[in-house]
């Protein structure tokens, strides 16, 4: 694959690091902690963590803010959204809110690598009022639904 997307960053002046690849096979941009001094959450509680970029999205794209696996592994440490969206016609600073779900307190280190950003497209939707959507064999079933109708499909 030749063809790279551009996305424009703005380096604040407290960014410690430009978004990057850890490896040549990461999905996602690793984000850093732009800040001189350390902060630590408490277990429970929650942060606003600044990136110290501004990005310039291309419409039809929005920026995906995940969680990193080792945080969350080893400390408990997750986003409070699940997933961030910045959108491509927002230009203020990439903020990653977190949430400390261990048991310990959890310091972050300036310069520290607290959340992954993946560009990803998103199509413009036309919604269709209709009287009634199309019927399915799941039909309403949900919250688990779908384990109970293969359960039953395999005799079990």
């Amino acid at each position: 694959m030749t063809d790279k997307l551009q996305v424009k960053v703005e380096r604040l002046a407290h960014c410690k690091e430009l978004p990057r690849y850890a490896t040549p096979g990461s999905a996602g941009m690793d984000l850093t902690f732009a800040s001189d001094e350390p902060i630590t959450v408490e277990p429970g509680k929650r942060a606003k963590l600044a990136t110290g970029i501004k990005l310039e999205i291309p419409f039809g794209y929005e920026a995906q803010i995940r969680p990193r696996s080792g945080l969350a592994a080893k400390a408990g440490i997750s986003l409070t959204n699940c997933v961030g969206t910045i959108d491509s016609d927002y230009r203020g600073e990439v903020m990653v809110l977190i949430i400390n779900h261990g048991e310990e307190p959890y310091t972050f280190s300036p310069g520290e690598r607290i959340a992954q950003m993946v560009i990803v497209p998103v199509p413009v939707i036309e919604l269709v009022q209709v009287d009634q959507v199309a019927d399915t064999e799941r039909g309403e079933g949900g919250f688990g639904s779908t384990g109970k109708t293969a359960l039953a499909a395999s005799g079990a």
